[in-house]
């Protein structure tokens, strides 16, 4: 029989802390992960509430539960935007319809000036016609390949393309107010075009970036804590640039999804796919109007059902300032200093806990930032190869070391901007 332990006591200044250290299996530790299958009836009970109209007192009218708001009214008649007080106001209101709320709202009129939008579009026309002659089709996230036009990074392109249309467009300063509103300041914008042409197909329901670009299996690897965290770190947008009306497929919703914890690992279980389908809502949008939403929304883009028309969208992108390292650290002369150890160890041990938690130190697990324009995702998943798959396929494959190197330099003039 063996003994039980004794309490562990820690002291602080001024007391004893006793923590007993025998299992409980009866209460038992909650699992970090999630362990059983998603449930299809907490996400119907989540998202059979309903959108009140008194808890937004800023708003200009609620469809389909999503709360729209129309900036011209809130520029000229409220001067919300020369006002602090009710502008922390507004974004009160918007934080919590993105956290609390139905999880996505549309902002009518963001863009008055037409004309802005009209040569952005020129120049992503531009963009598009010079990137068709000197590459190949891309693919798409979560649709299918061929049926739109994608411009990845549009912002950059769009800067160097047009600077004078790029000045306009991004310094519009709703877009600094609703993305303060969710992610804080020192945000990072990134973009990405997408023209949704004639008989272009709806996209499956999904969740987005990060933890909504992995698979399944590495999803469920992250704690419960982290996959509810993530949407801390990014905030979703698109604005139109062209008219959409309901034939022309406009983004589907499904309202206060974004509080279903599981929802990382459910969207991709048919039977959520399916009642996606039943339940979804979707908003007509003018030119100029923009939609933002939190990115562990269900959604999907819609069908373009007309003929003759693209639905065309800037897909907007922002990153929390906290999605950073406090340090850089060059993994590259990392990797070429121990790489015959590395070796070494891996030809002793094989593909143990060692070598896992030596290429973690060693290797960048995450493949983005990166070009996806050079580095496009893998079949069947959204993400494309990171440094450590590399490091790791560069050992079963027993790579030498001016191998390995050549190929980390490959992924990092693909991945650069």
């Amino acid at each position: 029989m063996g003994l039980s332990p004794e309490p562990v006591q820690l002291r602080s200044s001024n007391r004893v802390h006793d923590f007993d250290l025998t299992p409980h299996p009866a209460a038992g530790l909650p699992s970090r992960i999630f362990t059983s299958t998603p449930c299809l009836d907490s996400l119907k009970k989540l998202c059979s509430q309903t959108t009140s109209q008194a808890t937004y007192p800023l708003v200009s009218s609620i469809i389909h539960n999503v709360p729209v708001y129309y900036l011209p009214d809130l520029s000229s008649v409220h001067h919300v935007l020369s006002n602090p007080k009710l502008l922390s106001n507004l974004q009160d209101e918007w934080h919590h319809i993105l956290l609390s709320g139905p999880g996505v709202l549309v902002l009518k009129g963001m863009f008055t000036d037409c004309s802005v939008i009209s040569s952005t579009n020129d120049a992503f026309e531009q963009i598009v016609a010079r990137e068709r002659a000197t590459s190949e089709g891309k693919g798409d996230h979560f649709g299918t390949a061929g049926t739109n036009t994608r411009i990845w990074n549009s912002l950059q392109k769009h800067c160097i393309a047009d600077p004078e249309s790029f000045v306009q467009y991004y310094s519009n300063p709703w877009l600094a107010a609703i993305c303060e509103a969710w992610l804080g300041p020192a945000f990072r914008v990134t973009a990405q075009a997408n023209i949704v042409h004639p008989g272009g197909k709806a996209q499956t329901s999904h969740r987005d970036y990060h933890l909504g670009f992995q698979s399944a299996e590495v999803t469920n690897r992250f704690p419960k804590a982290i996959q509810v965290a993530s949407q801390f770190l990014t905030l979703q947008g698109a604005v139109a640039h062209s008219n959409m009306p309901a034939a022309s497929g406009p983004t589907r919703f499904l309202p206060f999804s974004q509080m279903f914890e599981e929802g990382f690992l459910a969207y991709r279980l048919p039977e959520f796919q399916n009642w996606f389908e039943q339940r979804w809502v979707a908003l007509d949008l003018e030119i100029g109007d923009a939609v933002f939403f939190n990115p562990a929304l269900f959604h999907a883009a819609g069908e373009n059902k007309m003929a003759d028309f693209d639905r065309k969208a800037n897909l907007l992108q922002i990153s929390s300032a906290f999605g950073k390292t406090m340090e850089n650290l060059d993994t590259f002369n990392m990797i070429s200093a121990c790489w015959e150890e590395l070796i070494k160890k891996f030809e002793s041990e094989g593909q143990g806990e060692g070598i896992e938690c030596l290429v973690k130190a060693l290797a960048e697990g995450y493949p983005f930032p990166t070009n996806l324009d050079r580095r496009v995702p893998g079949p069947g998943g959204m993400a494309p190869s990171s440094e450590q798959d590399l490091v790791k396929h560069g050992l079963h494959e027993h790579w030498a070391k001016e191998h390995i190197l050549e190929e980390l330099r490959i992924l990092r003039m693909e991945s650069a901007a």
